[in-house]
Parts: structure tokens; sequence; C-alpha cells
């Protein structure tokens, strides 16, 4: 008998390919359509496995990664997770110095994955040795065999999403889009899609997000590092206090500033109204495409696709949680705190 199961290799095969949804409820009245890429459907929940599976496979064709080799990353979350399901399927030690921003859900799904996990302080300097930068080359020093893939400085960050993400969108838009929505943390995932975009259509606009207490913004319109432009924020996977060489600034055409509360209340509106459960990042995608529609930015034309870079669950313990909102004063008269809905039966 002939066998007409139909499964894939291993879960790392299904990595990609993610759907594009309309999104209406919280854009209702802005003149064009709007799309999510939405990339928690990868089967580690977020856009990073994209960049771990290809970065991982490059390695291992160059020769770079043996097979008692080890992984080592920096992370505020994603990509740790996506490192650490790609080499448990590949049979590589993974070890990952994540920030003390990223949440405990984050850490925790870490070490479920058998990563060895570093946690290291949030607020310092890039160069301080307590930073996870830091920790991780030090780490990378004294670990035999082991491979830094450094995702902040690595193009084939950028390389994945030119590869993958950026031809799905043209693909699923039929070349309409006209504006592209991504948050920017590496610079990977806006970098790839906007060059891949722009050499199918130079006019279409490519804008990306960027937290107060970054460095980011200012660096793309005046190409000079600010110090006095950093200070400590809570949005993770989103801006920086360093210039990552894998975004490639000169495709950003725009950079818009979202704040930390009203990023936290859009991805919990978007999750009420589009029943999309989203991440901190996918909140201030919708709340800087909100400022730009304030702004004029989109007509009745314009077909605007948003990165959704993950999945609410790994955020139970800060937007999702009220008493943490409440902690950050994020529950305030503009935000009145969404009515108990949780009854317990004696």
């Amino acid at each position: 008998m002939k066998n007409n199961i139909q499964a894939s290799k291993n879960i790392l095969n299904l990595i990609g390919n993610t759907p594009l949804v309309q999104i209406d409820k919280v854009v209702q009245g802005f003149e064009g359509s709007y799309y999510a890429k939405w990339e928690a459907a990868n089967p580690g929940h977020s856009n990073k496995d994209r960049i771990a599976l290809f970065i991982i496979e490059e390695a291992e064709r160059t020769g770079l990664l043996q097979k008692d080799s080890v992984i080592i990353e920096t992370t505020s979350g994603n990509t740790g997770f996506s490192l650490a399901m790609v080499s448990l399927i590949k049979g590589y030690e993974c070890i990952l110095a994540v920030s003390s921003k990223s949440s405990k859900d984050k850490i925790n799904m870490l070490r479920a994955m058998g990563a060895k996990v570093y946690v290291c302080p949030a607020n310092v300097k890039a160069d301080d040795p307590r930073s996870y930068y830091q920790v991780a080359k030090r780490i990378n020093e004294e670990t035999a065999k082991s491979v830094y893939i450094n995702q902040y400085f690595n193009d084939l960050n950028t390389q994945a999403h030119y590869q993958t993400t950026g031809p799905e969108i043209w693909k699923q838009t039929n070349g309409a889009i006209t504006h592209l929505v991504a948050c920017s943390g590496t610079g990977g995932t806006i970098s790839g899609c906007g060059r891949f975009l722009k050499e199918q259509n130079p006019n279409i606009k490519i804008i990306g997000v960027d937290a107060y207490g970054s460095v980011l913004k200012k660096y793309h319109e005046t190409n000079e590092l600010d110090v006095n432009e950093i200070y400590p924020y809570r949005i993770e996977g989103l801006g920086k206090n360093m210039i990552p060489t894998a975004t490639d600034f000169d495709v950003i055409d725009h950079f818009e500033k979202v704040t930390d509360e009203e990023s936290a209340h859009t991805a919990r509106e978007i999750s009420l109204k589009e029943g999309i459960f989203v991440g901190y990042t996918s909140g201030a995608a919708v709340q800087a495409i909100k400022q730009l529609h304030q702004q004029s930015m989109f007509d009745s034309h314009s077909k605007v696709v948003a990165i959704f870079p993950d999945h609410g669950s790994r955020y139970m313990s800060k937007i999702y949680n009220d008493q943490w909102m409440r902690d950050q004063g994020f529950f305030d008269s503009d935000h009145v705190q969404d009515p108990q809905k949780v009854e317990y039966i004696q």
C-alpha cells in the first residue's frame, strides 16, 4: 500500500510563507487598505525563525558550523527562541545572552527549548561588560568551537528577509503594496524587505518604527549617533542604543517614533478588535500607522502592509497583565482599564 501521509519532515520546513491578513477595525475610517504580515504563523511564533534557519544553514554550508559546535547569540527573546528551536532539531548546543527587559515568559520559553540563558541588565551602555552584547562576545571567546550569530552586525540577517519575506509580500499583494511599516531593531526585517520591494518598485515607501529612547530615527536623519537620545524604554525588540550594520538606512524613507504606553494599548486593541493575538511591536507598528494617518501619509489608493513580528503569548506578564500595566502608569484617564471579565464561582 502506498504511503499517502502528508507530513513535514520536521518543524523547520514550516518556516516562512506566512499569511497576509486584512485589518480594518483598528484603522476604521482611515483612507486606504491595511494588511498585516502575520509572522506569528511561523512555528516559533515570530519572524526570527527565518533568520535563525537561514544563518545556521549558511554557516553549515560554508563549514563554519561543525557537528559539535555551540551557537551563541545576543537576543531580546525571539531570535533566541528561534535559534534554540533550530539548534534542537540540528543537534547544536545553544547559549543566549538576554536583556533583562525581556519578559519572563520569553526567558522561560528559551529554557524550555534547552538553551542556556544569561540574563543581563538592560539599562547599561552597549560597551559595558555586563551588556548582553559584551556577555555574548565573552562567552564566544571562552567557548571552544562556538559560533556567534551576531544578528545586529550580520548581513545574513538582512539577506534572509530579502530572499523570503520581501518576495512573499510582493506576491501576496500582486505588486500593489504602496507602504511597508515595520519596527526596526536589528534592522534585518525592514532592510531585507525594503531592499527587495524597492527593486520591484522604487516608489514604495518603507517606514521604520522607532522607540523614544532609541537612536535610530535621529541617526537616519543626521547620520550621527546622539547619545543624548538614549534613555530606558519598555518595548522589546524595537529601537537600539547603538547602530546595527544589519540596518540599511538607505532603503528606509522615514522613521516614526512611538511611545511605550500607546504601543501597549494598541497591541491590546488589535487583539480585542481584530482577534489577532499580537505582541508589543505589532502594537507599535499599528500605532505608527495611526500617527502617520494623522499626518496624511496615506490616501484612498494606499495599500499598507505592517509586519506583525510575533505572538501575544510572549507578553502575558507584561502588556496583557493588568498589574504590570498599572505599575507602568499605563492605565490613566485616556486609557481606562478594561472591565474585569473573570468571575470565580465559589
